[in-house]
């Protein structure tokens, strides 16, 4: 899956590395439902990293469509309330 984090690229991640994405997404929709600022914030970073560690850069030039599009790091509380789905920011 192609997987876009807003303001640094795109990267290609493996299907089976979406239960661990999944796990930390689940973290992250909790501490938002809760207002829980400081764990929002220590998630997202974790959440972007495990994309980094896990996923292949793509070339700045490559023009592949993003089939998920995370938030950049910097992203408030309310910018990421406004990407999720039912179901979090990554579907399942």
């Amino acid at each position: 899956m192609i997987v876009r984090i807003m303001g640094e690229g795109q990267l290609k991640v493996a299907d089976g590395h979406f239960a661990e994405l999944n796990k930390l997404d689940d973290e992250l929709l909790a501490e938002m439902e809760s207002g829980d600022e400081e764990g929002f914030r220590r998630t997202l970073g974790a959440l972007l990293d495990a994309v980094r560690r896990l996923g292949e850069p793509l070339p700045d030039e490559a023009l592949e469509p993003s089939e998920l599009i995370l938030p950049a790091p910097d992203a408030s509380l309310g910018e990421v309330r406004e990407m999720l789905r039912d179901d979090g920011l990554i579907p399942g």
